[in-house]
């Protein structure tokens, strides 16, 4: 079974490293997947331990990081994902040992961010996780995937309209608790999700990532 926290930091004006820190040893999370984490989250392991890695969204000051109290089987990759009218977007794939999980925060279109998704979805393997920020209004519309993420408000746009945008879609795995965690530094929740691998399911073969251009 795998604990697993996303949470979209808010960049510069959000949640710190102390932050960060605080919800590891409160939490203790088996994956931590951070969204808009800046340069200040590289010293992550020095008050915790553990593995982590950060990959930047080209151009910006903030990107997508990973952490774990274990080391991981192989080093996260990088997957480019459609550009949108003004930043392009990545996604970060993690090998966790029994499941693949990929690190999300797709573009505010609507049709953009769904393709997204499904870039990202032909690349995974069978047994998968997709969370973090979708920035999706309704149903993802991805053949295959179930959202089990929490049901509830994760993000309040403008401090008027609450958005359930942080998100977990799951294929080839079961998911055991999902919860949204009280508001902090951030403007959004981080939600927590409980995942466990469904041992009767027959995976197809899984889709090479090299193959299909992902980065390391």
């Amino acid at each position: 079974m795998t604990k697993l926290i996303s949470w979209n930091l808010l960049r510069l004006t959000g949640a710190s490293r102390d932050d960060v820190v605080r919800l590891i040893r409160r939490e203790h999370p088996d994956l931590l997947l951070m969204q808009e984490a800046t340069r200040e989250m590289d010293g992550l392991t020095r008050s915790v331990g553990g593995h982590y890695q950060r990959d930047q969204m080209p151009g910006r000051v903030h990107g997508l990081a990973v952490w774990s109290p274990v080391a991981f089987p192989t080093q996260p990759v990088v997957l480019p994902l459609q550009a949108g009218a003004m930043f392009t977007r990545i996604c970060q794939i993690v090998d966790f040992g029994s499941i693949t999980v990929a690190n999300v925060h797709l573009s505010h279109g609507q049709i953009l961010n769904r393709r997204q998704l499904r870039r990202i979805a032909r690349v995974l393997p069978y047994r998968t996780a997709v969370v973090g920020d979708y920035n999706l209004i309704g149903p993802a519309l991805l053949p295959g995937f179930r959202d089990v993420g929490p049901r509830e408000p994760t993000h309040v746009a403008g401090d008027m309209v609450p958005l359930r945008i942080d998100r977990c879609l799951i294929r080839g795995i079961a998911c055991l608790e999902a919860r949204a965690l009280l508001r902090e530094a951030s403007d959004h929740r981080p939600i927590v999700v409980r995942l466990d691998t469904i041992a009767h399911v027959r995976a197809p073969e899984a889709v090479s990532a090299v193959t299909l251009g992902v980065v390391a």
